[in-house]
């Protein structure tokens, strides 16, 4: 996994074979001292595209520079191609993408994201992504994604994040049996527009009536929201 303090060390390391002073460095890559100060501890990291730009300061391969903070293959094979400007890249493995996630921008993010839509990612790595990408990324990937896993509090930790396409998507997938219907109770305080549809899928007989009671467990729930 990527080490941003592995990283952030060996750039001090380099700037100071160089007798380079933070300040010198940061304006080479028209920064500032301080955001040369947080990469150096490893706060934080810089824009993947100034890495080539560092590389070159320094005189090293981007290869080398990156490979600095230990990454996995499937890793340091995004970052290289990101920072050389290649957005159509196709991840060997969704686990590669979330643990470099809060490197990358989220429209790039999105990008290698949306090469793994039809691969049916489980919701569990969907709802680390979640933080990173935005709505209507979130929503692509729920409409093709695995709820194998998915309980209550997955779905509770998930749903207040998500917008209005893609709760509707989950609610289909628990009239198409894909979910377990029990779930309404987490998805109806934050939805209570389907209520209705709950109802006439009661009377079509595709939810079976305890879901009613359920309804109304929500129900409940939902006014105690709109109380706070």
């Amino acid at each position: 996994m990527f080490n941003t303090k592995k990283f952030g060390a060996y750039i001090s390391k380099l700037r100071k074979d160089r007798d380079m002073t933070q300040n010198e460095l940061a304006d080479q890559l028209n920064l500032t001292r301080q955001a040369i100060s947080k990469y150096e501890v490893g706060d934080s990291f810089p824009d993947i595209s100034i890495l080539m730009l560092i590389s070159d300061i320094f005189e090293i391969t981007l290869d080398e520079l990156i490979k600095s903070g230990e990454p996995t293959q499937g890793e340091a094979i995004i970052l290289e191609n990101i920072a050389k400007g290649k957005v159509n890249i196709i991840p060997n493995d969704v686990t590669d993408i979330l643990n470099i996630a809060p490197l990358i921008k989220p429209s790039v993010l999105a990008n290698l994201a949306s090469k793994l839509e039809n691969e049916g990612i489980d919701i569990n790595h969907i709802i680390n992504l979640a933080e990173y990408l935005n709505d209507g990324s979130v929503q692509k990937l729920l409409e093709n994604a695995s709820f194998d896993t998915i309980n209550e509090e997955l779905l509770e930790w998930l749903i207040p994040s998500l917008d209005e396409r893609s709760k509707q998507v989950i609610f289909g997938k628990i009239l198409d049996g894909e979910l377990d219907w029990h779930l309404i109770t987490v998805l109806l305080p934050y939805a209570e527009y389907f209520i209705s549809h709950i109802e006439a899928a009661v009377v079509e007989g595709v939810l079976p009536k305890e879901a009613l009671d359920a309804m109304r467990e929500g129900v409940v729930e939902l006014f105690k929201k709109q109380g706070n």
